[in-house]
Order: structure tokens, then sequence, then C-alpha cells
């Protein structure tokens, strides 16, 4: 009767059985009970005075988070390789919140690059509040495709540049006997690994550990550290390497409980409290942000949320008229 069950679920995501259609074809009409609510959840002021500092923070999950916190207060230092785009989003943010954003040029995967950045937000701003490791690189391939320079491509980026970032600025803080809130982004497939995207996943892993450690470690000099594990958002850079034509999005959107993608608000307000005063009393936590979507896809049996009222009747008849074990 398993294997009926299954064959049934099966039939019925795929939109074979009568009176059903594939679930992206129509669209999660749940969806519509999970509004994004974007706004700012935190009184406004919670960072008057504070400073914050963002890797990846020009463009999508980072820009967002900067826009947010600058929203409520920070002075914010966004820093990245691109110079160009980090300024443009600088100055969007800074005429959008009435508060100074900095743009400092900085490449993660050198720790030259990053002592001189860190030298130039203090100069600017002053040793940081808030550090937000959210610098990222994935791309999707076959591990069997994958050379040495690809490998060293995103590990680099994702695991040593969060590592460098935290232990030049968690020194510099320890030594001025500061306290700071760290936060890093990583993401659900972090915990369970994933194939086709082994470099990140590796990566994400060891940040989850990295951060955990130093939770453990620091916490004695005033230094919290979280995580973020953000479920599937559209973001320009983001999608464009990990969906390039577009076909796995309203699979994505079929196996997320709340029948939608998550938005770079909802991820900033989420960051913006774990680093506020309203969580000291949060470190070391890993948090899950996707929807429901981990659990939908961990569950054997979950698929079966497919099957229509008139299929079960036809299952619960089949199972009844099974004799024996």
């Amino acid at each position: 009767q398993q294997v009926v069950v299954s064959w049934l679920a099966r039939c019925a995501s795929m939109g074979k059985l009568s009176g059903t259609r594939a679930l992206s074809e129509t669209g999660p009409p749940q969806a519509k009970f999970f509004p994004a609510n974007e706004g700012s959840m935190l009184l406004p002021g919670t960072y008057k005075g504070k400073v914050a500092f963002i890797t990846g923070g020009g463009t999508g999950l980072g820009k967002g988070m900067t826009t947010t916190l600058s929203a409520l207060g920070a002075e914010c230092v966004i820093a990245s390789r691109k110079l160009d785009v980090l300024k443009k989003t600088a100055e969007e943010i800074t005429a959008q919140t009435g508060n100074k954003v900095h743009a400092v040029q900085c490449d993660v995967r050198d720790p030259k690059s990053i002592e001189a950045a860190v030298d130039q937000l203090v100069e600017v701003a002053g040793l940081p509040d808030v550090v937000i490791n959210n610098a990222a690189g994935n791309f999707i391939s076959p591990s069997e495709k994958l050379s040495a320079n690809a490998w060293r491509t995103i590990t680099d980026i994702v695991l040593n540049g969060t590592a460098f970032v935290t232990l030049e600025l968690g020194k510099r803080l320890i030594l001025a006997e500061k306290g700071a809130a760290f936060l890093a982004i990583t993401t659900i497939y972090a915990e369970t690994g994933s194939g086709f995207v082994v470099p990140s996943a590796a990566a994400k892993s060891g940040v989850e550990t990295l951060c955990t450690s130093l939770a453990a470690e620091w916490g004695r000099y005033g230094l919290r550290f979280n995580v973020i594990q953000p479920g599937p958002i559209r973001t320009k850079g983001a999608f464009s390497r990990l969906d390039p034509t577009g076909m796995f999005e309203k699979a994505m959107i079929g196996r997320i409980p709340v029948g939608r993608l998550g938005t770079p608000g909802e991820i900033a307000n989420l960051a913006a409290y774990l680093c506020s005063d309203y969580a000291s009393w949060v470190s070391g936590a890993i948090i899950r942000m996707d929807g429901g979507e981990y659990v939908s896809m961990a569950g054997e049996f979950n698929d079966l949320r497919r099957v229509t009222k008139e299929q079960w009747a036809m299952m619960e008849t089949m199972i009844r008229g099974t004799k024996g074990s």
C-alpha cells in the first residue's frame, strides 16, 4: 500500500490523475495568508549612535539589511570589491534614510585588503557595533566538473572571507574592550549539504561552526554571534547563477508551505533584531527563515499534500481492501 500511496502522490504532483493540475500551473493559494511585510518592525532610532559594517552590502540581501539598519539610525559602512556599485548604493540609501552610508572597497579573500578596509572603517565611523558577514559566491555545477580553482573561488569568499573579516575585527574589538554583534548569512543546506553546490555547502557549514564556536569563546569579550539561514529569495545576483533559465523557481515555490519566495526586507528585519540590544541574550543561534521549505522537503510523506480528496477516497478504499500485514 505504501507503493500505491507513493505512486498516487507522484501522479497527483504531475497532474496525471483526473481533476488535478500541477501545483506550479495554478500557484499556491495559501500565499494570500502570508503576505510579505517589509516595513521595519523595530522602533525608529533603535540603532541611533551605532555603527554597522556589512560585507556584500552593495546588492541583494546586503543592500536590504543596510537599508533597514540605516533607516533605524545606524551609520553604515558597506564593503565589497566593486566600488562603483557600492558608491551608488551608499548614495541611494543615504538619500532615502538621511543617515550617512560609507562605501569601502574590500576583497574578503585578501587579509591585507580587509586590514585596509577596516582601517578606513575606523577612520570614517569608528569600530562597529554590528558586523554582518554577507559576502558570498555560488554557482551550480556537477561536482565531477569542479576544478581546484572553482573550489577555491567559493571557499575563499564564503569561509575564508568570513573568517578573515571576523578575526580582523574581533581582535580590534577585544583590544578596545568594545562589545559587538556579529551576524553571518548562510543557507538552509549548510545543515544537510546539497549536491551541485558542494563548495558553497561545505563553506557555509564551516561559517556556521565558526560562529557557534566564537559565540562560546568570545562572549567573555562582549561579542555575540548568530546566523540566519535564508531559504529561496529572488535577488538578481543569486538567481542569475543558481537558476539562470528560471525553470526551478516554480518548483521551489511549490515545495514552500507558505506558497511564496522570501524577500530581502524580511531577512533584513530578522537581521536588525538579532543585531540589536533587544537580542542581547541571543548568541550562538542558527535561525532558519525559509517559509517552511526545509521541513517540507524533510518529511518522507509530505508530497501527499498534493493528493486530492477524491484520490484520498480511492486510496482509503484500496487500503481497507488490503488483507494481512
